[in-house]
């Protein structure tokens, strides 16, 4: 029986993997780079909707004092990507450092993130719901990630991040 842990794992090696191989690209590679972001918010901007609207609220609803902290963290890590690092990765040109340095500190930003929802979080979550429950929410998940509201979410998503970009455009002088 799968559970929406294994499911949320998964995807994080999949960002893993795809970091990767950004991370390696060189600045003349300007086509890679872009097939491989939009590769990585392709897994990232749904996983991310679906745990800020959904898995992070049922989690901080069981959650006690001490674990609600976790809910915010999580919340607020969600928040410097979204609204600082994505912003900036689509404002630099594919072929520039800017681009080259986004991606790493994005890259090591949604990995710190995921070591500590796997080392923190889901132990945490194991403890306060059943393995039926667990099984529940991924198959929510994957019902989610087909439904018209996760299109309408994801693509708003994408919006807001293109309209940062501009404001994040680098000034010229004079």
């Amino acid at each position: 029986m799968s559970n929406i842990l294994d499911t949320l794992k998964n995807e994080h090696d999949e960002l893993r993997s795809l970091f990767t191989r950004i991370n390696a690209t060189t600045d003349d590679q300007k086509d890679v780079r872009e097939e491989l972001l939009k590769k990585v918010e392709q897994v990232l901007v749904p996983h991310s909707r679906w745990e800020e609207t959904t898995f992070y609220p049922a989690f901080n609803k069981r959650a006690t004092h001490d674990q609600q902290l976790l809910y915010a963290t999580s919340m607020q890590e969600h928040r410097i990507i979204e609204k600082a690092v994505l912003p900036d990765i689509h404002a630099a040109g594919y072929g520039t450092r800017q681009f080259a340095g986004s991606a790493k500190v994005l890259s090591q930003l949604v990995d710190e993130h995921a070591q500590a929802e796997e080392t923190e979080l889901f132990p945490a979550i194991k403890q306060l719901f059943n393995p039926s429950e667990l099984a529940e929410m991924d198959h929510q998940y994957a019902k989610w990630k087909d439904s018209s509201t996760a299109s309408v979410m994801n693509s708003f998503a994408k919006l807001k991040t293109a309209a940062k970009a501009v404001l994040h455009q680098p000034r010229s002088p004079g």
